[in-house]
């Protein structure tokens, strides 16, 4: 039995209504995801930051703010983020080929020593880390 126009359209519009509510349904799914990788992201590194630096936990919220504008968020260390920033570019940046390939120039990054000799992923200029406590 031939299906007539109308009948043929309104199986169309109902096709676009189900792929309409399954876009609906996979972006709701895809920001789900990312709300989920953001908590886990947040915890794991304020973790590590509770675990390097346990005299943070009992401060105020407007301390804790206080502390990292004083001591992170200063030139020093965006300038540190910008370097790990580039360095996160260049790594995800598809190799040239030929010769170009074979020496780029840039040595591997290797996080300083501190001065117990274990590695904090921290990383310092000259005479920086001296600066930070004030």
């Amino acid at each position: 039995m031939a299906k007539t126009k109308t009948e043929k359209i309104t199986g169309i519009e109902e096709q676009i209504r189900q792929l309409e509510n399954q876009r609906k349904k996979l972006i709701q799914q895809e920001k789900e995801q990312e709300r989920k990788d953001r908590t886990k992201r947040l915890c794991k590194r304020m973790g590590l930051f509770e675990s390097i630096l346990p005299d943070t936990i009992p401060l105020s919220d407007e301390q804790f703010k206080s502390f990292l504008e004083k001591t992170v968020a200063n030139d020093f260390g965006r300038r540190t983020l910008e370097k790990y920033t580039a360095q996160n570019i260049a790594t995800t940046t598809p190799e040239p080929t030929g010769a170009a390939a074979q020496d780029n120039g840039t040595p591997a990054a290797t996080p300083p020593q501190t001065a117990q000799g274990r590695d904090t992923g921290k990383d310092t200029d000259e005479g920086e880390s001296a600066r930070v406590s004030g």
